[in-house]
C-alpha cells in the first residue's frame, strides 16, 4: 500500500465509525473520500458498492441482535429496490456526467446529514413501525435506481424519509436501512460487475479498515450516542468532495 492508499483506508474507517452508528454503511462517505483522492470513477463506484456489502452485512448483524429490524417494513422497499438498483448498475455514465450526479448526491447527503444533527427526531422516542405499502414500494424503486447508478446504497435518502414521515423511529430505521443497503448493494454491484470491474489492490485492507470502523460504530448507535459533531465533520468533508467533483464535472 501507498501512502494513498493508506489515507484512504484511514478515512474508510472513520467514515465507516460516523454511518454505522445510524445503520448505514458509509457508500457516500467513501465516495467523498475517494473524490478527494482523486481516484477515477470506474474505480469508485464498484469500491463503493463491495464496501458498503460487507459494512451492511455487519450493521444488519448487529442491528438484529438488539432487536431493531422490521422485515414486514422491509420487504415492499426490498422488491422495488432490487431490480431498479440492478438496473442502475448496468448504466454506465460519462465520467463529467459520473462525476456531476455523484458530487451533487454528496452535497445533497451534506444537506441530510446536517439534519439529522439537529433533527429533535434524531435522538426522538422510539415508536411502532409503520410502512404504508405503496408509498414504500414507490420510495424503494426509486432510491433502488439512484443507488444502482451511483454506487451508493440509498440509505442516506431513505432514513431521512422514514424519519420526516414518522414511521418509526431511529433505532428502528437504522434496523430498516442496513439490510434495505446491504441488498441494494449487492444488485447495484451484480449490475455494475456487467461494465467495468476495476478494484484497487488494496480493497482487502479497505474492507479491514471499513469493518473495524463498523465494529465501533455499530456499538456507538446502538448503545451511546452519535456526538453531533463527528456527524458534522463528515458533512463538512462530504460537501468538499462534493464541490470537487461538480467543479471537474463543468
Amino acid at each position: 500500500m501507498d501512502a494513498t492508499d493508506l489515507l484512504v483506508a484511514a478515512m474508510f474507517f472513520v467514515v465507516a465509525v460516523l454511518y454505522s452508528t445510524v445503520g448505514h454503511a458509509g457508500a457516500s462517505g467513501y465516495l467523498a473520500a475517494m473524490g478527494l483522492a482523486g481516484l477515477a470513477p470506474e474505480v469508485m463506484r464498484p469500491t463503493a458498492l463491495l464496501l458498503n456489502i460487507a459494512v451492511a452485512s455487519f450493521t444488519t448483524w448487529r442491528f438484529r441482535e438488539a432487536r431493531f429490524f422490521d422485515a414486514k417494513a422491509l420487504a415492499p422497499l426490498v422488491a422495488a429496490s432490487v431490480p431498479c438498483a440492478f438496473i442502475g448498475g448496468t448504466i454506465r455514465l460519462p465520467t463529467p456526467l459520473y462525476q456531476g450526479i455523484v458530487g451533487a448526491i454528496l452535497l445533497a447527503s451534506t444537506a441530510v446529514l446536517v439534519w439529522r444533527a439537529y433533527s429533535p427526531r434524531f435522538q426522538g422516542e422510539e415508536r411502532q413501525v409503520r410502512m404504508p405499502v405503496a408509498p414504500s414500494l414507490a420510495l424503494g424503486g426509486v432510491i433502488g435506481l439512484l443507488s444502482g447508478l451511483t454506487g451508493t446504497g440509498g440509505g442516506i435518502f431513505l432514513s431521512p424519509v422514514i424519519l420526516l414521515m414518522g414511521w418509526a423511529g431511529p433505532k428502528a430505521t437504522a434496523g430498516i436501512a442496513a439490510p434495505f443497503i446491504l441488498v441494494n448493494s449487492v444488485a447495484g454491484l451484480t449490475g455494475s460487475s456487467l461494465v467495468t470491474r476495476d478494484i484497487p489492490e488494496a480493497m482487502f485492507a479497505f474492507v479491514g479498515c471499513a469493518l473495524a470502523g463498523a465494529f465501533v460504530g455499530t456499538w456507538l448507535g446502538i448503545h451511546r450516542l452519535a456526538p453531533r459533531a463527528l456527524v458534522l465533520t463528515l458533512a463538512l468533508v462530504m460537501a468538499v468532495a462534493g464541490l470537487k467533483l461538480v467543479a471537474r464535472a463543468l
